[in-house]
């Protein structure tokens, strides 16, 4: 790899302490800390990503596996973490930062940038009393997350590689005072930027409006060319506008597919609309708006499926609050968050009207889908088996086909309120401008064939913890090529013997 590209931008810019020291601490003048990655004896690179390697200019893998698990690095990587604050379920946590990730810097390839991290590579003064480290479990289920995200089209950060460190690692899943011994491991991850809603809460909790501007403006140079930087006047509200529109893209798409994060506090929020920071997460197996994976949000569902777009408008109401020293125009910043909201709607029911086939969005298919919508929650349908099953002509679709979606019997009101929903559709569907062919078109290009379910993972990590990657690279091709039903193994619902499953069904920020 072309390691001599890396270059310090962010380091230069911006104040920092570069005294080496890791002691978990507050860090009030400086927005980074330099930090050494631990040191690993007897590493193990179980994969690299070449593709998105020489896509961000790093080029094709050599004889750099050692710094794909931040050991043996070239003298022009001088590694840092960031500090930044956040919101943890709605409570502000003051200064929080980069805990488990440590920055090698950027990548330039023509116009664009490139930041590379390694997660799990040691203690930074953000650790919180933690290690520093991951393992093999949270890694394996980022760097397989991460890149399935990005083949069903989502916004999201990337994995360059999955190492093992060769040491054990001290975890309590489910903290429950039963702490195990782990395999360690490290994930290289890139993103365009890794900046947060939380780096602005921080500088602007601490009232430096001169840092906050700067960082504003670093942001808009380099990631956002649809703001017009030279114009002053309103390039803070055009680049708050920007965010807002990049996070409702990512919002949707992530009720498109059926992804719950888990743990959308404002630290995990990212500016540029990436989904970011992959612990608790879940596909969605069964359909139920209340449904959240991450066992510490079990009390009050905070980031359940259902409340993830008004969490998303919660979390840019902070950052407003946040960046307000540089607008100084509360009725702007709300009428920007109002309009969010209001195309919230119109753009899920847009995203539902094509998942259904439909070429547009009828008056009447805000009662459709309301029906349909309360159809999958009493019956729990698998969410996306049910749309697998519409994707065929309107003629050739039956009520007992959709039983492979069924994780329960259904009586018979149950089965008759679900052959009622069908039925409709298949009338409102007779109402588009577009072919059947079309519509079909249009289906599957919205509704995935491969979705990585969380008893998949489970599976594929017990194996990977005792060696055996198999299942690890075949989901991997899998989530290559989500539209397309490679493996039809794979193209089922949760098996019941994983209903309650610890580190399946159930996860913690552990995870």
């Amino acid at each position: 790899m072309k390691l001599d590209l890396i270059t310090q931008k962010f380091t230069k810019l911006f104040p920092g302490d570069l005294s080496g020291n890791t002691m978990q601490r507050q860090t009030p003048d400086v927005m980074f800390c330099s930090v050494k990655p631990a040191d690993f004896i007897n590493t193990e690179l179980i994969d690299f990503n070449e593709n998105l390697s020489v896509e961000i200019g790093l080029g094709n893998l050599e004889s750099d596996k050692n710094f794909l698990a931040a050991q043996d690095l070239p003298d022009n990587v001088e590694t840092y973490a960031t500090a930044y604050a956040g919101h943890q379920f709605g409570n502000w946590a003051g200064q929080l930062g980069d805990g488990r990730a440590i920055y090698a810097g950027e990548v330039q390839n023509g116009n664009k940038q490139t930041e590379i991290q390694w997660k799990g590579a040691g203690a930074t003064p953000y650790s919180r009393n933690a290690d520093g480290r991951a393992v093999l479990r949270s890694s394996i289920r980022e760097y397989l997350m991460s890149e399935a995200m990005f083949h069903l089209g989502v916004p999201t950060t990337r994995a360059l590689s999955l190492s093992k460190t060769g040491e054990d690692v001290i975890r309590d899943i489910q903290y429950s005072g039963n702490p195990q011994k782990e395999q360690g491991a490290v994930v290289v991850r890139t993103a365009e930027s890794f900046l947060r809603f939380g780096h602005f809460e921080l500088l602007s909790a601490r009232k430096q409006d001169d840092l906050l501007k700067e960082l504003a403006d670093y942001a808009i140079d380099n990631f956002f060319p649809e703001v017009r930087s030279e114009n002053n006047s309103t390039k803070y509200i055009d680049w708050f506008q920007a965010i807002c529109n990049r996070t409702l893209k990512m919002i949707i798409d992530w009720y498109r597919v059926g992804f719950v994060h888990g743990v959308m506090n404002t630290d995990n929020m990212s500016v540029l609309g990436l989904t970011i920071d992959y612990g608790p997460y879940s596909m969605m197996d069964g359909y139920d708006l209340e449904f959240t994976p991450n066992t510490t949000d079990l009390p009050g569902r905070r980031y359940a499926f259902g409340k993830q777009g008004q969490i998303s408008h919660w979390n840019l109401a902070t950052l407003a609050n946040a960046i307000f020293p540089l607008i100084n125009d509360a009725e702007v910043l709300e009428k920007i968050l109002d309009d969010f909201g209001k195309q919230f709607w119109v753009k899920h029911d847009k995203m539902l009207a094509n998942k259904f086939g439909f070429d547009e969005v009828l008056k009447e298919d805000e009662k459709f889908f309301t029906e349909w919508q309360q159809t999958m929650q009493d019956l729990t349908l698998d969410y996306t088996l049910f749309f697998q099953q519409l994707e065929k002509p309107i003629s050739e679709i039956k009520i007992e086909d959709f039983s492979n979606s069924f994780y329960r019997s259904l009586n018979e009101i149950e089965l008759k309120k679900l052959s009622n929903l069908i039925e409709k559709y298949q009338a409102r569907k007779l109402k588009n401008n577009i072919s059947e062919t079309e519509s079909l078109e249009l289906m599957s290009k919205t509704n995935p064939k491969f979705i990585l379910r969380n008893y998949l993972l489970f599976e594929a990590i017990q194996e990977a913890e005792s060696g055996n990657y198999e299942m690890f690279f075949k989901l991997k091709k899998a989530l290559e090529n989500p539209y397309e039903n490679l493996f039809p193994e794979f193209n089922k619902k949760r098996p019941s013997k994983y209903d309650n499953q610890t580190g399946s069904s159930q996860l913690s920020c552990s995870s």
